[in-house]
């Protein structure tokens, strides 16, 4: 045996292939994809003798993409060029029991946002889809991502982890599904973790553990420890999807250290960081060049005594080895995201004092290739959901009298847009989310005095997706078609703001872009609210506060109003700055959710007429036409199209990710 742990010829076919990595590691071509290594030594099978070898197994930002990734996602390419199709967790299963093959210390992990995405079975069954398949791949524990906490903090740690129902809400209505199994949401048979996302303000309550301790087997019957420090995206709880009052999420590089120097005090020689926070470096998916992002400015600071680091949330693929602040190589990595790629790390471990040898270390991307056939298993879990959510799809849950169009007005209005509007009004009257479990402000603040939907902003997308218009001779509305006309994960949220706050938030919808013309973002506005503009007038003029009517009462710039829309909005991510300095925001439920509970509880969808918004003049300005006069018997347009929600998350990964 060639060390303890390890499987039998996992050496074999390694060095026939030397090149130059990152901090001048070694790297080899393995089976598939690239092996990066602390130096040659760590490529000689020979020398694994004495050692306690350890198998690091992980997937990150699977996102509940479990029949496989959106198209741009389904191929990859390695640092040979050589392409791959991916995806798919039936083929991942296959992979995974591969790689396992005679190891006997081996973990399977994931740095977060492995549900919480687009895939319509997942998403639309409270992503229990998505826990049964990781119970079924055999995931040992995972850190929190920042779409973990999308519904409520509440809902992973009692629901995903522990599969408790919520008293509010019926079992299999909203939740607590019966799975492929015929058995009753029983929660993850994995624990999540989080060493720097607290509840309240200042240091507040954990809300996860910190890190946790595996053991492995050591010769003569011996264990030895291997510590794994998990971290949250800096910043999660003001993400528009996360968007979550109560958590805070402090500071990753000071949670790290503190964690490491703990779980050194109680003698732990192997640590692994488990991050969800990324970088870029390069294009290849099997190589690592020219790191930059949060992530890599992390893995040069962070304690020396960590000896592995694995990334998420930035979507992106690479393996390499980086120097830490004591010089010493280990690796940094990422695995892609939506199923695309497994992670192998192995550690070599003084069988004495549990020490990793770093010049022993290797680090590969395996492609989640479909040059395997797929395990059965998870091939029927997978067939189950989707033939759930298909039958749960086609089911009406009310009626309309009237069709829903996003086509706007000449003033630039639509009965889609003052459905949704209304839509939002009534949801922030409803209970919070059942599994919310975070205190409420006392007193609690007045109910919302309006609500504000961005139609077609300059920035992102609307939260309406598509017109809600019956077939001929049709009125029902089905489960599916409201899903997926309103809605992508954002929360609705309730904040104080001040009249001129509105004033200036409504003037927004008028800005000039890059090139100097004027566009035009328009805003739909709750029953209840008038308003008139003048386009004849500049921009940042047309609308007077004496012309905003709310309740029949003339806007007061100096009055505190509540106003109702989706966190994106709020928190100025699509073009309405003015709305920033919001106070005691109040969050909702997310808008799928909520809007298909809205068209269930009103049971018929009656005509939303246009008339809150007029123009004076009788002139009309359309989007990206900002600047011209339009008659008002000009023939409208609907607004574009937004793109899918994933289309969204890929934009904000060339920034900073949110995702």
């Amino acid at each position: 045996m060639t060390g303890a742990g390890r499987r039998a010829g996992a050496g074999a076919g390694l060095g026939r292939r030397r090149f130059l990595t990152a901090a001048g590691a070694i790297g080899v071509k393995a089976l598939t994809g690239t092996a990066v290594a602390g130096s040659a030594a760590a490529l000689d099978a020979a020398g694994a003798a004495g050692y306690v070898d350890v198998q690091l197994l992980n997937i990150t930002d699977l996102h509940g993409y479990l029949s496989g990734p959106p198209a741009r996602d389904a191929v990859i390419t390695g640092a040979d060029g050589a392409t791959y199709t991916v995806g798919g967790v039936a083929h991942m299963a296959t992979h995974l029991e591969r790689l396992r093959a005679g190891w006997a210390n081996s973990f399977f992990f994931a740095p977060g946002d492995l549900f919480s995405g687009w895939e319509f079975p997942a998403f639309s069954l409270s992503d229990e889809p998505t826990i049964e398949a990781l119970n079924r791949l055999g995931l040992n524990f995972a850190t929190a991502g920042n779409h973990e906490f999308d519904r409520t903090p509440g809902f992973l740690t009692e629901h995903m982890e522990r599969g408790a129902g919520a008293a509010a809400e019926g079992a299999g209505v909203t939740h607590s599904f019966t799975d492929s199994a015929g058995l009753r949401f029983h929660g993850a048979d994995f624990r999540y973790y989080s060493a720097n996302v607290t509840a309240g303000q200042g240091d507040g309550t954990p809300v996860l553990p910190p890190y946790n301790i595996e053991w492995v087997s050591a010769p003569g019957g011996r264990r030895l420890p291997v510590g794994f420090i998990h971290l949250t995206a800096l910043g999660t709880e003001g993400f528009p999807n996360s968007f979550q009052p109560g958590l805070r999420t402090s500071d990753e590089v000071a949670a790290a250290d503190r964690c490491a120097a703990l779980l050194k005090a109680q003698g732990v020689n192997a640590i692994v960081l488990s991050m969800h926070d990324g970088a870029v470096a390069g294009d290849a998916f099997d190589s690592g060049t020219a790191p930059s992002g949060p992530a890599y400015e992390l893995a040069l600071r962070v304690s020396a005594d960590i000896d592995a680091i694995v990334t998420g949330h930035w979507h992106r693929a690479f393996t390499m080895m980086l120097p830490d602040p004591a010089g010493r190589p280990r690796p940094f990595v990422e695995a892609g995201c939506h199923g695309q790629i497994v992670n192998e790390i192995t550690l070599r471990l003084d069988a004495d004092t549990g020490a990793v040898v770093r010049e022993l270390t290797t680090s590969t991307n395996h492609p989640n290739s479909h040059d395997v056939p797929e395990d059965p298993g998870l091939r029927e879990v997978v067939d189950y959901w989707r033939g759930f959510a298909r039958e749960r799809a086609g089911r009406t849950i009310g009626r309309q009298r009237a069709p829903f169009r996003r086509q706007l007005s000449a003033a630039g209005e639509s009965t889609m847009g003052n459905l949704v509007a209304d839509w939002a009004l009534w949801a922030a009257a409803q209970a919070p989310d059942p599994f919310d479990t975070s205190p409420r402000p006392v007193p609690a603040p007045p109910p919302a005095d309006l609500a504000l939907i961005a139609l077609a902003p300059r920035a992102g997308r609307s939260v309406i997706n598509t017109d809600l218009v019956a077939a001929p001779g049709e009125d029902a509305v089905t489960f599916e078609r409201a899903w997926q006309a309103v809605g992508y994960g954002n929360p609705l949220v309730t904040a104080s703001v001040s009249g001129a706050q509105l004033h200036d938030a409504l003037e927004q919808q008028w800005a000039t872009d890059a090139r100097g013309a004027l566009t035009y973002a328009p805003l739909a506005v709750s029953a209840g609210v008038r308003y008139s503009f003048d386009p004849a007038r500049p921009a940042g003029d047309r609308v007077a506060p004496a012309d905003v009517l709310i309740g029949g009462e003339a806007l007061r710039p100096e009055r505190v109003y509540r106003v109702v829309t989706t966190s994106y909005t709020l928190t100025g991510q699509d073009g309405y700055p003015a709305l920033g300095g919001y106070r005691e925001p109040v969050r909702h439920r997310r808008d799928m959710e909520s809007f298909t509970a809205y068209v269930a509880a009103l049971g018929t969808l009656e005509a939303a007429p246009t008339g809150r918004v007029s123009a004076k003049g009788g002139a009309s300005v359309l989007p990206g036409q900002a600047g011209l006069l339009v008659p008002l018997d000009a023939p409208v347009q609907d607004l574009p199209t937004p793109v899918a929600a994933e289309e969204e998350a890929a934009r904000d990964a060339g920034r900073r990710p949110v995702c």
